[in-house]
């Protein structure tokens, strides 16, 4: 059974209502829970001696709101998310907040998030979230994203040589396995929807 593939996952769990002020809040609210979640899975955080960025839930957070909440519902979750922790909300990781936190070091792998979300968004409205193929490489261009965003502004602080070994080399073999997580994930979970037949390999 074919299914309109502009539609993301959260539109098929829980069916966006036509039009007006119901529809605009149903938007509100799923930008809302985007950010509350990784804001929750900011706290997932395991911090490395040898660099000054924490291995940590929010990307894996990140390219599963792109999916499942389309490029500009995830892309606002993101943003909301940025702004809230850059005006003093408690929602970086460990619980951290301020604009220190995205002018510092790390601070570029915080703005990737918004292109990393709104790019897998933008894929899943086109279908590749239902198929592991597909949404297995949607999630490692999001990864790409941020990771170059990341690279890019931790260079200007210890140079670029330095930015390879402390910001991208230590991460990778966490974040494959973080997209090969996501990757599985989001297409089981189109195949148990009632009504779904499952994947699309077309």
């Amino acid at each position: 059974m074919l299914r309109d593939h502009s539609l993301v996952l959260v539109d098929e769990v829980m069916p966006k209502p036509v039009a007006g002020r119901l529809g605009s809040l149903y938007n509100v609210l799923a930008v809302i829970a985007g950010t509350v979640f990784i804001a929750l899975m900011a706290q997932v955080r395991i911090p490395l001696p040898f660099t000054p960025v924490p291995i940590t839930g929010q990307t894996l957070a990140v390219v599963l709101a792109g999916a499942c909440l389309g490029s500009k519902r995830g892309g606002a979750s993101s943003l909301l998310y940025l702004l809230g922790g850059g005006l003093g909300l408690p929602v970086f990781t460990g619980f951290g907040a301020g604009i220190m936190h995205l002018t510092g070091p790390t601070g570029g792998y915080l703005f990737g998030f918004l292109p990393a979300a709104w790019l897998v968004g933008s894929l899943s409205e086109r279908g590749w979230d239902r198929n592991l193929r597909t949404n297995l490489m949607a999630m490692f261009l999001g990864s790409l994203v941020i990771y170059a965003f990341g690279f890019v502004w931790l260079g200007v602080f210890v140079g670029f040589d330095k930015a390879l070994v402390l910001g991208v080399l230590p991460f990778i073999p966490g974040d494959i396995l973080k997209m090969l997580l996501a990757a599985a994930l989001l297409p089981l979970v189109w195949r148990c929807l009632p009504g779904v037949r499952g994947t699309d390999d077309t």
